[in-house]
Formats: structure tokens, C-alpha cells, sequence
């Protein structure tokens, strides 16, 4: 008898985990409540995989030896609700892939922020290095796609927390938890512990030749460490001291150590600018070490890496004004690091589908660095309660052209036009890439 695997939602990862299961002899059902994209679907029929959409057979759903739950799906979902009432086990994409990935080693990347970047730059190290290596997970393909159609000896994964939710062996050779802020927390009941847990589960099957890179610096990591029984071996990044084992800034020189063997170079050298980067360069770089990659190769590739789309991406210079597109900064921590990295005069394009944001993070960089607010969003009352008294210009666009326009109009030469919204983009676009690329659009226009 086959086993029953259903799949609900048809994204990258709903679409990745059919493939696979199908290639290792489930009986693959894929079930979305809403509309699938006609090239995942055309990839379903092609493939024989059984599907439907705009709806739930919940008596086949409900018929399934397991389930794979798309992560944008919350708990509280009714039909998720009856699936746990049955007892029937739900996993997450990364679960099922891990099942199959054979002699593969996994570099898995979490944190609120930072993730991305940490992310792009490992594997841009072991690409260099010439490792037969992927980068999957919340970036590009899904882990599961990845070992289906072309399979690695190692994949560099960046993995949200609600990736980590539905896990139960999920392994990862080297973890790295680049920080924790609130975020998301209108997925766990309002209540930041939950979503602190959701983060560590990272380590929670991690055994003694395992390795754990942290940020030492970060409160709410290390309030929370000695809470769980973390097995791996610890190696922290930090700019407070110096370390034994681990990575370490001091006198604007990067040190890394790591058993017998030590590097150091001058973040003058690093591509990527600005203190939050020197974190994610650290890192990146003991993730590498980590997987046996050399410190030569280390060096090169973090003066080689080039900057993200949407992440702190340089777009246009016009009339001496920077244009930077930062619209993956879609919470208040990411705008914080964004503004925390610019050191001229600012107009910040701000606003979109708040998640419960607290904006007074932003007050005293907002007072230090920036001039003019342009709000890009449906609901703006927020921003400017937050705002009003410290920002005297404060205006409201409904598109990006016209907050371009508006933040242009108010800007002087040698000053930065920065998109980094600090919400959500589900509002006026279809998502951050879009609302990015809109931006940028709009930007080539003036």
C-alpha cells in the first residue's frame, strides 16, 4: 500500500514536497483553498500529481496518513484544526525534504533579520570554494524541489519560524540564529515566547558534533540560550570581546577562530556595509568555516559578494540624490538596521500592512538622520501619530510613483531617498518584490 501524503497549498514548497513525494512512491494529493499559479499547475499535470483548488475535499484530506502544511497556513485554520484532531501528523516542507537528503550536509539560516543576506553570503563562500552546493528554503527553490530535480552534497537553507513549527528530525549540520525581535506575532497568540521557542527549534535535534553559531549581542538570544537543552557545540559572534572559539570584531579588524585555526581581515574589506552586515559577515563566515571551507577562500568571497535585490540595494543617483530600495525590510527592526547604516540626510519611504508594529524603536535614528516621511500604505494613521512630532514633513502617497515624486520633491543633493517600508507590501502590491520593483521603476522615470 502506498502512503497517503497530503499536501495543502500550492506554492514553492506545496509544489516542491509533490514532486518529490512523488519520486519516492506516495500517493501525492495537493489541495489549495485558493486560486494556483498556472505554472505550478502546469508542473502538477505534467507530473500526474493529483490536485484541486478553490477548496477542500476534507473527507480525502482527512483520509491522509499525513500531512505537509504550506507555511503561510496558520494553526488556527479549522481545517488544520480537524487534521490535528484526528491525529493525523503534520509536517513542514523542510521535515519532509530532510527525510531524503541522504549523505548531504545542511547549513540552515533563521533569525527576524538578517537571515536573507547571511544566507546569500554563505553560499556565494562555498560556491567559491567550488562546493557542489544549493541555497533553498525561503529563497528561490524550495529544499524539497532541490533534492527532487537535482540533488546536492550540501544545501545552504534559510528557514522561517514557521518552517520550524511543523518539524520533528530536521537536523541541520551547522545552525545559525542571526537574531530574534518581535515579528510575526499575530501567528503566536500575541505572545513572544512562543515565537522565541519557534525559532530554537532550530537546534532541538542537533547532537554533540553539530555546530550552533549565534550572536552573542543579541538580548533576547541570550536571555533564552540555557532554556533549552542545546546538544551542539556553541560558537558565538560578537563586538564586545574577545572570544576563544568563534568570531569577533575589534578595532575595526574581523577575527575568526575556529579549533586550531585563525583568520583576521579589516571590515574595511567586507562588500557589505553597515554594522548589521558585519554580523551577518561574521556569520556567514563561521557557517563556512564550519563546513571545512578555507579562510583564503573566506576572504575573497566577502570582498566579492554583491549586495541583495530589495535588501539596502543601490537603485539610481539623480542630481546627486541616492535612491535605495530596501523593501525587504518589511518589520520595524529591518528599517532600524537600515537607517542605523546611513549616514546622510534622509527621506524615508515608509508604511504598508502593519503587524502590530512599534514604531518608537525608530524614534531616535528617525530625529538623528531623517528630514521627510513619505507614507506608502492604505492605513497610514499609525505612522504619523508616531512620527508627528519629531518629523515635520509628513505626507501620504498611494503608489510608488507618486512616493518617489513626493520624496524627490523633497529631497537636496547628496541626500538618500530610502525605501525600507517596515510592514508588509500586501496592500498596494503584490508583494515585497514587487513594491521593490515598482520603486525602482518609478525611480528610472523621474
Amino acid at each position: 500500500m502506498k502512503k497517503k501524503l497530503v499536501i495543502l497549498g500550492a506554492g514553492e514548497s506545496g509544489v516542491g514536497t509533490a514532486l518529490l513525494a512523488m519520486k519516492q512512491g506516495y500517493e501525492v494529493f495537493v489541495s489549495d483553498g485558493g486560486k494556483i499559479k498556472e505554472e505550478y499547475k502546469n508542473e502538477l499535470k505534467t507530473n500526474g500529481i493529483d490536485f484541486e483548488e478553490l477548496g477542500h475535499a476534507e473527507e480525502k484530506i482527512l483520509n491522509a496518513d499525513e500531512v505537509m502544511k504550506s507555511p503561510g497556513i496558520p494553526e488556527k485554520n479549522e481545517l488544520v484544526k480537524k487534521i490535528r484532531q484526528k491525529g493525523i501528523s503534520i509536517i513542514s516542507e523542510i521535515e519532509f525534504a530532510f527525510r531524503y537528503k541522504g549523505d548531504s550536509r545542511i547549513i540552515a539560516i533563521t533569525g527576524s533579520n538578517g537571515k536573507t543576506t547571511t544566507t546569500s553570503l554563505t553560499w556565494h563562500i562555498c560556491k567559491n570554494a567550488g562546493m557542489d552546493c544549493a541555497m533553498v528554503g525561503n529563497i528561490g527553490y524550495s529544499f524539497a524541489r532541490q533534492l527532487a530535480l537535482d540533488p546536492k552534497s550540501l544545501y545552504v537553507i534559510e528557514i522561517s519560524s514557521f518552517q520550524l513549527d511543523d518539524i520533528k528530525t530536521f537536523r541541520p549540520d551547522v545552525a545559525i540564529l542571526t537574531n530574534i525581535t518581535e515579528d510575526h506575532l499575530d501567528r503566536y497568540d500575541y505572545k513572544m515566547q512562543n515565537y522565541v521557542d519557534s525559532k530554537f527549534r532550530i537546534v532541538e535535534n542537533q547532537q554533540v558534533n553539530d555546530v550552533f553559531i549565534f550572536n552573542l549581542d543579541d538580548t533576547i538570544t541570550n536571555q533564552n540560550i540555557n532554556k533549552y537543552s542545546i546538544q551542539s557545540t556553541l560558537y558565538p559572534i560578537t563586538m564586545s570581546k574577545e572570544l576563544p572559539q568563534g568570531a569577533y570584531l575589534t578595532n575595526a579588524q574581523m577575527y575568526l577562530k575556529w579549533k586550531a585555526e585563525e583568520m583576521h581581515m579589516s571590515i574595511e574589506d567586507f562588500a557589505l556595509k553597515g554594522k548589521h552586515n558585519q554580523y551577518n559577515s561574521m556569520a556567514a563566515s563561521l557557517g563556512a568555516t564550519a563546513v571545512g571551507i578555507k579562510k583564503e577562500i573566506i576572504r575573497e568571497s566577502l570582498q566579492t559578494f554583491q549586495s541583495l535585490e530589495h535588501r539596502m540595494e543601490p537603485v539610481a543617483k539623480i542630481k546627486g540624490v541616492q535612491f535605495i530600495n530596501d523593501s525587504k525590510a518589511t518589520n520595524v527592526n529591518s528599517t532600524w538596521f537600515a537607517l542605523e547604516s546611513i549616514d546622510k540626510p534622509t527621506i524615508l519611504i515608509l508604511g504598508g500592512v502593519d503587524k502590530g508594529n512599534d514604531y518608537s524603536l525608530l524614534n531616535d535614528l528617525v530625529k538623528e538622520k531623517v528630514k521627510a516621511i513619505v507614507c506608502m500604505g492604505v492605513d497610514n494613521r499609525k505612522i504619523h501619530e508616531a512620527f508627528g512630532d519629531i518629523v515635520s514633513l509628513i505626507v501620504n502617497a498611494s503608489s510608488a510613483e507618486e512616493a518617489v515624486k513626493a520624496a524627490f520633491h523633497f529631497s537636496d543633493k547628496g541626500d538618500v531617498v530610502l525605501l525600507s517600508p517596515a510592514c508588509a507590501s500586501f496592500d498596494l502590491f503584490k508583494n515585497y518584490e514587487d513594491r521593490g520593483n515598482q520603486f525602482k521603476h518609478a525611480v528610472k522615470n523621474l
